[in-house]
């Protein structure tokens, strides 16, 4: 696994598709904060609560000034159809060569079974308005996404 970000360190730039193939960019936020999470496979039950607290959660945060979006390494018709399942009506972007989840130091050694395999870390990081990491949660259980991004937000 690559190193951790830190409060303050500068968020690493992407540009990744979304799910209906368009581009996106951490630049496309300046100004605005910016939830960024990661989970590893769109529609395993994990992501799934994850993504759905988020969606659930989405205008109370927007009106925090605070976008969403989630990354994965699945494609963006993996994501697209994730999207339409579950209504979740946010970016899900395509970081299928996890060279971006490598700068966020969330691809790493996994195990499930006593097997050894490598893959996303599900973390989640808000980013303020200038591009720094404001807070940082490695290996977030998929349920405290959305109350640790209230608890940075002070709600």
């Amino acid at each position: 696994m690559s190193e951790r970000l830190e409060p303050g360190d500068k968020a690493p730039a992407f540009t990744l598709a979304d799910q209906n193939g368009e581009k996106v960019r951490l630049t496309d936020f300046k100004g605005r904060k910016l939830l960024v999470y990661w989970y590893p496979k769109a529609l395993t039950p994990g992501c799934t609560t994850q993504s759905c607290e988020v969606r659930d959660a989405r205008e109370d945060l927007s009106s925090l000034g605070v976008d969403v979006v989630g990354i994965s390494p699945d494609a963006p018709a993996a994501n697209e159809k994730f999207d339409a399942k579950h209504g979740l009506g946010f970016p899900l972007l395509s970081d299928e060569d996890h060279a971006v989840a490598e700068k966020y130091g969330v691809w790493g050694e996994k195990k499930l079974y006593g097997k050894a395999y490598m893959g996303i870390i599900r973390s989640a990081f808000l980013v303020d308005e200038k591009g720094r990491i404001e807070q940082a949660w490695y290996k977030v259980s998929p349920k405290n996404t959305v109350p640790n991004a209230r608890k940075a937000l002070g709600v």
